[in-house]
């Protein structure tokens, strides 16, 4: 099973504008991701994916592997999968660009899934945690995802779910960390199929695998990355290093 690591790369940011090129220590924050993100030894291969010709020659021209994007693209996962369409690859994990200090146990625990996964039941695979701070649990920023007894995903929401109608029955809030490994043909029919009301309404890609079928196992973590989206999270990434 050939297992690539993808990371995708916009150089404009909403926040943060240029984030990824942003010196970290005598190195750009995109090219410590993709060097830490090869270090892990987890992957057959490990490729930058972006629209920015600054990225490209950023990653290109220090030795490591980029694909420039031919078209513009909503989501992450549009991107990758026009990436990695003529790709030889099984199974390919997206890696956040703006996460130079990659932990490396929670992308055995996904890959891990895959390998297990001898009836080809899983078509995605996600990191969830659990929040118990009610500010967390009700923020829309943070994404929640409801899981069924074996783990598979039904349904992402902005919104609090469940909702505590009743108190004190057990229920426990995860928020959705947006690292995903995915099987190839899941990410192909991704990028084939229409946007749907409820991705559409929620702002969340991985609603549209939902509503069209696709299966997605959850794997509970107490990781935390550490991005940079703004000028003060760069400022703690450099006192880290």
């Amino acid at each position: 099973m050939k297992i690539i690591a993808v990371i995708p790369a916009r150089y404009a940011s909403t926040r943060f504008p240029a984030k990824l090129m942003q010196d970290l220590g005598g190195r750009t924050v995109i090219l410590r991701t993709y060097e830490a993100a090869t270090k892990t030894n987890l992957f057959d291969d490990v490729f930058v994916v972006t629209d920015s010709k600054l990225i490209f020659n950023e990653i290109i021209s220090n030795g490591g592997k980029a694909i420039m994007s031919v078209k513009e693209h909503e989501s992450g996962s549009d991107r990758i999968a026009e990436a990695i369409e003529s790709l030889d690859v099984d199974i390919v994990v997206n890696v956040q660009g703006d996460e130079p200090f990659i932990n490396s146990e929670p992308l055995k625990k996904l890959i891990k899934i895959f390998n297990q996964d001898v009836k080809n039941e899983v078509d995605l695979a996600s990191l969830m945690r659990e929040i118990k701070n009610e500010e967390d649990i009700n923020n829309p920023n943070n994404v929640k995802v409801i899981v069924d007894q074996n783990q598979f995903a039904l349904y992402f929401s902005r919104s609090v779910i469940p909702y505590p109608r009743e108190k004190n029955v057990g229920v426990r809030y995860m928020q959705h960390i947006g690292i995903y490994a995915f099987r190839k043909q899941a990410l192909l029919d991704f990028y084939n199929l229409p946007m749907k009301s409820l991705e559409a309404s929620e702002k969340l890609e991985q609603l549209r695998y939902l509503e069209f079928g696709k299966r997605i196992k959850m794997v509970e973590t107490t990781h935390v990355g550490i991005g940079i989206d703004t000028i003060e999270d760069l400022e703690k990434a450099r006192k880290m290093l």
